[in-house]
């Protein structure tokens, strides 16, 4: 009889954004969680109540030398990604790294550099993609359905909603705010959906005016430090792609608007909005609205480490790879070089 063999996971990073992600991959057959590292003692301390894991670590570098893994699931800031996978790759692991791939798109090239050298997969964790709504439209783009999709629009608005936990409003450890923490997956989203044609320009402009001062209003997310404060509050871009697409971006932190996680879309053939989920287009000469009749409720932080699995000790093909999130990362790049130099930039 064969044993199966078991995927050898460690982490890198145990935060909230990791408990979620060691949850799912305890729960595979196919799976051992077999290390965690954190600069945090108590961090630490919590996963071994929690998550049960016994080899815990507070150097990840002593980590990586000291257990025989397969693969690493990175879940540190931003300014600590391209390290982390580098090495872990080197180690010969395969690699999962949080949104978005890392501080910019330079350390994105030598992540995956490294990876390519390696011969190791390097995922990026876009598990918004992997929700029914937006697979919906995926496969109907992948049909032709809408045609080349012409313009996109995407918003993460939050009116209040600045993170009071973590580093998220330090620019030298996250590489920005809201455009490259939560702009960042309805961009991947958006982008996935139009197929992922190469961007060639962008334009846009960033504001800072209530994330730096005390707040005296009420909100779910109060108290952050306003002190050390030096992100942005909101951003807004344009990108443009190779076929002549158009891609406008809309996110924040802390706005006088309405909350929006959203975007929708025109195409030659058709259009549709992930929001409520519509597509809109023509039928036997009228115009029509269509709506699926049901949609699943699935876990798409289930399926996106389903799928890391599957790649990794299956070597089945991915649909978040390393190259997706360089793409959305020079976006990203695009958007926040235009608004320093006030005018549009080209994206190579």
């Amino acid at each position: 009889m064969t044993t199966q063999k078991k995927l050898r996971v460690g982490f890198i990073g145990s935060g909230g954004i990791a408990q979620p992600q060691m949850k799912h991959l305890k729960s595979y057959a196919d799976v051992e969680l077999v290390a965690v590292s954190d600069v945090s003692a108590k961090a630490l301390d919590k996963t071994r109540e929690q998550q049960g894991v016994q080899k815990l670590y507070l150097d990840w570098k002593e980590m990586l030398k000291k257990e025989a893994l397969d693969a690493v699931s990175i879940c540190t800031p931003n300014g600590a990604h391209a390290a982390n996978a580098i090495g872990a790759l080197k180690a010969g692991c395969h690699v999962l790294v949080e949104k978005p791939l890392a501080m910019n798109a330079a350390e994105g090239q030598a992540m995956l550099d490294a990876a390519r050298k390696a011969g190791k997969h390097l995922i990026i964790a876009f598990q918004q993609r992997f929700q029914p709504k937006v697979q919906f439209f995926r496969r109907l783009s992948r049909e032709g359905a809408f045609g080349q999709v012409l313009f996109m629009k995407c918003q993460a608005i939050r009116r209040r909603g600045i993170p009071n936990w973590g580093v998220f409003g330090r620019k030298e450890l996250q590489g920005g705010g809201p455009l490259i923490d939560i702009g960042v997956h309805v961009m991947e989203m958006a982008h996935y959906v139009m197929g992922s044609p190469r961007p060639v320009a962008a334009s846009g402009s960033i504001f800072r005016y209530l994330g730096d001062k005390p707040c005296d209003v009420a909100c779910s997310w109060p108290d952050w430090d306003y002190k050390t404060y030096t992100v942005e509050d909101l951003a807004v871009g344009q990108i443009r792609f190779e076929n002549g697409a158009v891609m406008q971006v809309e996110a924040s932190f802390a706005a006088h608007a309405k909350d929006s996680w959203n975007f929708s879309f025109m195409g030659e053939k058709g259009g549709g909005e992930l929001d409520p989920l519509t597509v809109r287009t023509d039928r036997n000469g009228y115009m029509v609205d269509l709506t699926p009749a049901f949609v699943p409720n699935q876990d798409c932080f289930e399926r996106k480490m389903r799928y890391f699995v599957d790649t990794a000790l299956y070597n089945k093909p991915h649909e978040a790879t390393g190259e997706a999130g360089l793409a959305v990362q020079k976006m990203i790049d695009g958007i926040y070089a235009a608004a320093a130099k006030g005018k549009e930039v080209p994206i190579k």
